[in-house]
């Protein structure tokens, strides 16, 4: 079984990591807004086209579907605009960097609301892999002017909307373990706010640019794996497990950045924070 939580969340990470980098490609032609009206759709369309065989609606518990919907309206939806709109300002890799915070919120609300304590060899991996993935991208923030600094702002708040989104997702899973209702009832309850967002700015219609809608719509797939394969994580361990080896998704953004767009090598420092985090999360497992 923790075979198969780290294999899961790994996977997780590796999605969250690719659907940051492929959103370069889709905000070469479309504003943050117009993409996200796009991605988002596209996965909810995804999970509903899937559920008659994926969803186990003879269960349906209406309380879970409550949760699973009331996450969806902060994660993905908030989640994705605030992510696009910091990889427009920011870029891939800085906004990743944002994602440290991720299980700090996700771990401090999971002991809240669900009583979940991390065990003492726990709380040294956590700590382990936020200091390795600090590391890992302070680097990236060396070299952003610090009058913009302001702006990690953004991918901040994206971090605690993603980790305050966890803890409650894991409390319907406890009454409807299925990660694939989970992710269709959140990408409906996303869908809505996108779509409403985009009509109280009136935000103009998406120019013809089939190159970035395509880019949108992968993003969007690569997203929903991200989020689906996160809860399944989630049903099958706790919020203080699996939040940590997800954080890492900044470490695979870097190399999926540095093979995409062509960025500089990689320096030592983040070579560093790698092999910490790494630490880190084995810490996490042992515990």
């Amino acid at each position: 079984m923790a075979i198969a939580i780290v294999l899961i969340s790994i996977a997780s990470a590796v999605f969250f990591a690719l659907g940051i980098v492929l959103t370069r490609f889709g905000l070469r032609g479309l504003s943050p807004i117009q993409g996200a009206s796009i991605s988002v759709p596209t996965s909810a369309a995804m999970f509903l086209l899937m559920s008659p065989v994926t969803v186990d609606y003879g269960n349906w518990h209406p309380q879970s579907a409550l949760f699973f919907f009331a996450a969806g309206l902060i994660y993905p939806a908030a989640v994705t605009l605030l992510n696009f709109v910091s990889n427009q300002r920011l870029g891939p890799n800085l906004t990743a960097a944002a994602g440290n915070l991720t299980p700090l919120f996700a771990i401090g609300l999971a002991i809240l609301l669900l009583g979940d304590w991390p065990g003492p060899m726990q709380a040294i991996g956590v700590t382990t892999v936020i200091i390795g993935l600090f590391l890992a991208t302070t680097a990236q923030v060396r070299h952003f002017p610090r009058h913009h600094l302001w702006l990690l702002l953004i991918p901040v708040l994206a971090a605690f909307f993603r980790g305050a989104a966890q803890p409650l997702v894991k409390i319907g899973l406890a009454d409807w373990p299925n990660a694939f209702a989970a992710s269709t009832l959140a990408y409906c309850g996303s869908t809505v706010v996108i779509w409403a967002v985009r009509l109280i700015l009136r935000t103009p219609t998406a120019p013809p640019d089939r190159a970035a809608r395509f880019w949108f719509a992968v993003v969007g797939m690569s997203n929903g794996m991200a989020l689906l394969t996160l809860y399944t994580a989630l049903t099958l361990g706790s919020v203080t497990t699996v939040a940590p080896i997800v954080a890492a998704y900044p470490l695979i953004t870097m190399g999926l950045t540095w093979l995409l767009h062509g960025r500089e090598p990689m320096p030592i420092r983040a070579v560093l924070g790698m092999v910490i985090s790494v630490v880190g999360v084995v810490l996490v497992l042992r515990g």
